[in-house]
């Protein structure tokens, strides 16, 4: 902010101002945006417009690394420090920034009698600044929740996609493994891991506030797990009676999973 100083006697006879004890009031209850505001009002309205802009500007990155710097700090020490010791603090320097910037003008003002706008209405505007806080908070909060969410249900997706591959490798192991081979194949990764898969999907149906659009892909996520085991496990009857009569069966089967993953696509 530039340095002003009113060298005119009662320059501001026409004009109404913001107090200082208005704008601490206004910069308690909303912030540094509000401060940043009324400071960039009282500026304007002595004439002053580019420096009005550089004290709402600084209101807004004061507010943002303000907040940015709260929530870096970690809960078990936040929870200690008392709730109303940072607005105070932020008040104080907000007030001895406007007596350092505006202290001689806004005292002139008063002694000259001139208006000053009420203490209601600077309270207003820092209560319309405490909204634009609260909904850049709850909006950070709401946005950090769902990246969060959608960060656990990638991990448990990202175990389903690789249980899904190593198993599927039965298929090419068909034509070359042992009767033995395979049933040990079955009994001991592939069977299990799709088992594995039902687990995960019912796990991340577990996550509080999953979207619509993962709740409907884990249904058919689910049923497709399930006519897996359906599958393995009759290729495990299969070659254990060493007999191909479950084959019309176990086309079925995969016709069904075919459909249910071409509703993923």
């Amino acid at each position: 902010m530039i340095e002003t100083k009113f060298e005119i006697e009662n320059n501001t006879k026409d004009v109404k101002l913001y107090s200082s004890k208005a704008i601490s009031g206004a910069t308690f209850l909303g912030g540094p945006l509000a401060a940043g505001y009324l400071i960039g009002e009282n500026f304007k309205a002595i004439d002053k417009p580019t420096e009005g802009r550089y004290s709402l500007i600084i209101g807004i990155i004061s507010t943002i690394i303000l907040f940015g710097g709260i929530f870096m700090i970690p809960e078990n020490i936040i929870d200690k420090i008392p709730q109303q010791l940072i607005p105070i603090i932020y008040t104080g320097i907000i007030w001895g920034i406007v007596e350092w910037k505006q202290g001689d003008i806004l005292k002139s003002h008063k002694e000259h009698n001139n208006s000053f706008f009420s203490g209601w209405r600077a309270a207003g505007i820092g209560f319309i600044s405490l909204l634009i806080l609260g909904i850049g908070i709850f909006s950070y909060a709401f946005l950090s929740t769902d990246n969060e969410l959608y960060e656990k249900y990638d991990a448990k997706l990202a175990q389903f996609s690789k249980n899904e591959n190593e198993t599927l490798i039965f298929y090419d192991n068909l034509n070359t493994g042992t009767n033995y081979s395979l049933l040990k194949e079955l009994d001991e990764k592939t069977i299990p891991k799709w088992k594995e898969n039902i687990k995960i999907i019912n796990k991340t149906n577990q996550f509080e506030g999953l979207p619509s659009e993962l709740i409907k892909q884990n249904e058919i996520l689910l049923k497709y797990s399930k006519l897996r085991v359906q599958a393995f496990e009759l290729f495990r009857k299969a070659i254990k009676e060493d007999t191909d009569r479950y084959a019309q069966q176990l086309e079925q089967i995969h016709m069904q999973i075919d459909n249910e993953l071409k509703k993923l696509n």
